[in-house]
């Protein structure tokens, strides 16, 4: 509950008239009623018992729950489900609020067995923000403006024990690889950006934005022989800066770079949203993200960017992945909708990005038509699209794929995202997924002041359950196996077998599975 309370979003609003007098907790099969403010006296108590209230109502059912059980009710009125800082306020502001605040209403009633009305939700917490810092469970209750509640814990339960298998089968990936012996692997690659190698930035006049785009161009003085050159998109809330450590690498291999700004999905975007003073509309963002992609291509072919090469790799981190393998013509799947009710039925919390996938599967945005000519390759990091591709009827790709994911990855996990995509969209033998041990989907993107440290100067201020385990060590990994895999287009044979590594240095470690070894790690 406290995970799901993080998701919730206040938007506006009067303060309820009247407040909670009781609520029905369902738990281990019994019902209690409860008065709410007896409730709240008992949680908030210095000692946490029913000492001082022996002769209520609530110490009576209180008695018929085992410890465990009381304990953990406690914990859940106490846990704080909201604050001023929560990414809910994003995520509740767009289309994804809908399926969870439904799946939320399966949990708590209100009079007559009816659903708690979302509109109802979203305005009381509003205006709880506007009186505190953080709000708990408890403070949610009495604040609703209805006269009982019914909460079904045993519900919550039946809830957390999906998400429970879920993880287990996660937990069966990171097993499996992790049986596996790993060979030593130094990474000796030293960064080096200095001014005068920097990246020379462009602006493109283009129809579909009042702006122009913004481009930078990372051109390194000695292009390499095969006429390749690499065009990188961030993913939602993710700037050109984030990538400049990756960019960098590449251009001194030789590749140049293009590495695009997606204005109204950046980071300028993503803290508006925090700070309430817009909302994200996924679709749009995703059409328009598109629509920068074509616009980049036509500049580049007709002289305009002024980046040399014949043939493009598309690559991208996130939702810039899922624009790479949109426009590399991978066809949507037909049953879409049926596949994101049953999704979105069961809270998808862990893989967030199913939501995303079906705000753009309704918003229409997943259509259109593959770029000509197709590119050479594509690089997706942290990828999504398990919905949107099922790998057993999905159509495969001809071109080369290298998707990299992270264990600790739970918005776009590697087994039913990555892993998944790989087993179904990859047809060509230089095709690899890379999972790395300790990555986690913000793993690739480099902040100010981030050093060996897990966290920096960025805009979520996130820790090491979000950033992942050494993430500097997680980046040189990932221009390691990008680099290694751009070599490798233009080599004869392919490997076919997977590849188990571990940084010297830092003890890393990473595998490197090809489409047989993904479908197999699905159909266990």
């Amino acid at each position: 509950m406290g995970l799901l309370g993080s998701l919730l979003l206040s938007m506006c609003g009067s303060w309820p008239v009247r407040s909670t007098e009781r609520v029905e907790v369902k738990i281990d099969g019994v019902v209690l009623p409860l008065s709410v403010e007896e409730l709240g006296a008992f949680v908030r108590s210095p000692t946490g018992d029913s000492s001082q209230l022996s002769r209520s109502e609530l110490s009576t059912w209180m008695r018929l729950l085992a410890p465990e059980s009381k304990e953990g009710l406690i914990r859940l009125l106490k846990a704080p489900v909201l604050s001023r800082r929560s990414l809910g306020r994003q995520l509740l502001s767009s289309w994804g609020a809908g399926p969870l605040l439904d799946a939320l209403g399966e949990l708590i009633r209100v009079e007559d067995g009816k659903r708690i009305n979302r509109s109802l939700v979203l305005s009381t917490l509003e205006q709880l923000l506007e009186r505190q810092e953080t709000v708990s469970t408890l403070d949610v209750l009495e604040a609703l403006p209805t006269q009982q509640l019914r909460l079904d814990l045993d519900a919550l339960v039946g809830a957390a024990n999906r998400w429970r298998l879920e993880l287990q089968r996660h937990q069966a990936l990171m097993q499996a690889l992790a049986q596996q012996e790993a060979r030593l692997q130094p990474l000796n690659w030293i960064e080096r950006v200095a001014s005068s190698d920097g990246p020379r930035e462009s602006r493109l006049a283009v129809q579909h934005r009042s702006r122009p785009l913004r481009v930078e161009r990372w051109v390194p003085e000695s292009p390499r022989e095969d006429r390749t050159w690499v065009l990188m998109m961030p993913g939602l809330g993710g700037d050109p800066n984030h990538f400049h450590w990756l960019a960098s690498a590449l251009m001194q291999a030789g590749w140049p770079v293009a590495l695009l700004e997606h204005s109204g999905s950046d980071a300028a975007a993503v803290q508006a949203l925090l700070e309430g003073r817009q909302s994200f509309d996924g679709a749009a963002a995703l059409q328009q993200r598109k629509a920068d992609l074509a616009a980049v291509l036509d500049a580049q072919r007709q002289g305009d960017l002024n980046i040399p090469g014949d043939e493009v790799v598309l690559m991208g981190h996130s939702l810039g992945a899922l624009t790479a393998l949109l426009a590399s013509g991978a066809a949507v799947v037909p049953g879409m909708e049926q596949r994101c009710e049953q999704a979105l039925a069961g809270l998808p919390l862990t893989n967030l990005s199913e939501l995303l996938q079906c705000e753009l599967a309704a918003g229409r945005a997943l259509e259109g038509t593959a770029m000509l000519p197709l590119p050479r390759a594509v690089v997706g990091f942290n990828s999504l699209g398990g919905l949107i591709w099922p790998h057993q009827s999905s159509q495969a790709l001809p071109l080369p794929l290298l998707l990299v994911g992270g264990t600790l990855d739970l918005i776009t996990p590697p087994l039913d995202e990555q892993v998944a995509l790989m087993a179904g969209l990859a047809q060509h033998p230089a095709s690899r997924v890379v999972v790395v041990e300790g990555a986690s989907h913000f793993s690739p993107i480099r902040v100010d002041g981030q050093g060996s440290a897990t966290q920096g100067d960025d805009l979520f201020q996130l820790g090491e359950e979000l950033v992942g385990v050494n993430p500097l060590s997680v980046q040189r990994v990932i221009a390691h196996e990008v680099i290694h895999f751009l070599e490798s287009l233009n080599t004869e044979p392919h490997r076919q077998d997977a590849v188990h590594l571990m940084e010297a240095s830092s003890k890393t470690r990473w595998h490197r599975l090809p489409r047989r070894r993904a479908q197999q790690l699905m159909d266990q």
